[in-house]
């Protein structure tokens, strides 16, 4: 059985990490290349960076600070924002990033998804999507969260698959920086009607809220950034505890 992986994220804005509630309200949480040397040492199984205000002015800035990360890390590292066309891909893997995440301009031009696969393999082309439910339905959003749409989850989701992703980043509006745990049902849809890995973020506040991620959300790895960042969940603690609970997990 495949391992499940627990994966901080690291979201960028200034080339300072930040955190917020509900995609709004951020706070300093750090020096990114200082954080992610702590968690490639104390046990994440990979990391995932996201420029959150990127513009095209903040692209050599990111492949900097891509090239500082790798220099630090031993383990995979995920970087998304402003991500347009094979060329910004082409500098990110470059700089040492392992897989890249795309995510308003695959809504924009999903052909983008095919290309990319075609290009670098889907093993390094993550998904984002980022939901939430409005009149029941979920529905995705762009622009960090910023720009609603009519798009269904679910459709989008198998879409993103067909054309080409490796791993899908699902992402719950309604459950982000709240603490109160993950979208377990939307990840269960997920995951029963993919055969790709899906990545359950948003909502993460306890030990119990990773477990359930894997037990009821059939997720294949849960990322969270706060509680990590302000040492409220050790990455070890965690892992032992899903080990108690006979979640498959690299110790």
């Amino acid at each position: 059985m495949l391992t499940k992986r627990i994966i901080p994220c690291l979201d960028i804005k200034n080339g300072r990490t930040v955190k917020g509630v509900n995609f709004v309200d951020l706070r300093d949480a750090g020096d990114p290349v200082e954080l992610a040397e702590i968690y490639s040492r104390t046990g994440a199984d990979e990391l995932v960076f996201l420029d959150i205000s990127a513009t095209e002015e903040k692209r050599k800035t990111l492949a900097e600070l891509v090239r500082k990360v790798a220099a630090k890390v031993n383990i995979p590292f995920t970087v998304g924002g402003g991500i347009s066309s094979v060329e910004d891909v082409d500098i990110l893997l470059q700089n040492g990033a392992d897989k890249v995440a795309i995510n308003s301009s695959a809504v924009k031009n999903p052909h983008l998804i095919n290309d990319l696969s075609a290009k670098f393999g889907k093993q390094c082309i993550v998904v984002a999507i980022d939901a939430r439910k409005v009149n029941n339905e979920w529905k995705v959003h762009l622009v960090g969260g910023k720009v609603p749409t009519e798009i269904n989850l679910f459709k989008w989701a198998k879409e993103v698959e067909a054309r080409g992703a490796g791993e899908i980043l699902f992402t719950s509006m309604d459950h982000d920086g709240t603490k109160a745990g993950f979208a377990n049902e939307a990840l269960a849809q997920l995951s029963h009607e993919l055969t790709i890995p899906v990545i359950a973020s948003g909502g993460a506040g306890n030990i119990e809220h990773f477990c359930e991620a894997f037990s009821k959300g059939k997720a294949d790895a849960a990322l969270a950034a706060s509680v990590f960042h302000f040492k409220e969940i050790e990455i070890k603690d965690l892992k032992e505890e899903m080990k108690i609970k006979g979640i498959e997990v690299r110790l």
